[in-house]
Parts: C-alpha cells; structure tokens; sequence
C-alpha cells in the first residue's frame, strides 16, 4: 500500500482529499511534520482560497523548505487547485504579486471571463502521453472552482476553457498538479488520483 502526505498548512479540503485517496487504495497521513514525510510515497499539496493565504500558511509549517527537499529527492508531489497555483512563480491577486514556490515557471492570473468564479464541470484536453488521464474517457468532467489560473506552463499540459483556455493539469517530472479537485470529481477524479498513485 502507498503511503501519502496531505500537507496539513490550514488550506484545502484536506479530510476529502484524505478519504478520496484511501478510496483507491492509499494509506495516507494529515500532517506537515518533516518526520511524516520522510515515511512518505508521495505528498499531496492541497489549496483553497487566496494564494497569498496559502503562501502565508505554507511559510508558518515551513512549507517551502519540505517541498524543496522532497522535490530534490525526485519524488512525486501532487497539488491541487490553489495547491497547484502555489508550485508556480508568482500568483498575481488584485493588483498584488505573491512569491509562490518556484516549482514551476509562470504566472497564475486572474481568468478573463464574462462570469467569475469559475465553478463546476468541464470536460479537459489531456495531452498525449499522459499518466494521470491514462484510461480516462475524452468526455470525462472533473469539478473546478477557481477564479485564476496559469496560462502557460512547461512539461505535458491539460487545457479546459472558461472564458479563455487556461492550464487544466501540468505533469512534469515528479510534479503533478490540477486545477480542478479531483476528490470532488466522482469517479473520473478516483480514476486520476488511482493513476498517481500507480504512478508512486
């Protein structure tokens, strides 16, 4: 059974993504002790809300510096929603810049669409070759409620559409990452989240 730690730093539905990833087969951990992680297979970087929030939050448990030595290590990381926002550059949020992880290169940025949030199902354009859409269906929906995104990124990229087309899925190297949450995404986010963790 893989071991998985959901960083615990006061963001994200952490209890769903928890009980989401036990539902396909994964032994997993709430906790933003070093010690948990090293014990680990694969961490889980969960986020909700603004990302200056959850760069703050991250900073407290220290955060940055246990990303930074997992990602060292070669090992795969999944985040998801702000938790994906958070592994690039800079997040831009009414008018102010935040420093995010510097995992992956880009700017996250507020979406230019008639109506804001972006929130419910889309169909995704996974790119060829990927691991986490493997079997997955073309018309399969998974669930987002966001209001920025990244409009370019560097590895194999997912694309969905809300006002403009914008960055679904990123998988580059041990990175992994959604937009969207696939523990709120029914059976194709447990067909993803069982892909990942193949994957560990």
């Amino acid at each position: 059974m893989k071991r998985i730690l959901v960083l615990d730093y006061g963001s994200g539905n952490l209890r769903s993504a928890q009980r989401a990833l036990e539902r396909v087969g994964a032994a997993v951990t709430v906790s933003a002790d070093p010690a948990d992680a090293h014990r680990a297979d694969g961490l889980v970087v969960p986020g909700v809300g603004a990302f200056a929030a959850c760069m703050a939050g991250l900073r407290v448990v220290r955060g940055p510096d246990l990303v930074a030595e997992w990602l060292a290590g070669q090992r795969p990381l999944l985040g998801i929603c702000v938790g994906m926002q958070v592994l690039f550059d800079t997040g831009v949020e009414h008018g102010v810049e935040t420093d995010g992880l510097r995992v992956l290169a880009g700017r996250v940025e507020r979406l230019n669409a008639p109506v804001l949030p972006h929130m419910g199902w889309n169909t995704v354009a996974a790119p060829a070759g990927s691991h986490l859409f493997r079997g997955l269906d073309v018309a399969a929906r998974f669930y987002f409620v966001h209001s920025y995104a990244a409009h370019k990124a560097d590895g194999l990229l997912a694309w969905a559409e809300h006002g403009e087309p914008f960055v679904a899925a990123v998988e580059a190297g041990p990175v992994s990452a959604t937009q969207f949450h696939p523990e709120k995404s029914g059976e194709a986010g447990a067909a993803l989240l069982a892909n990942w963790v193949e994957m560990l």
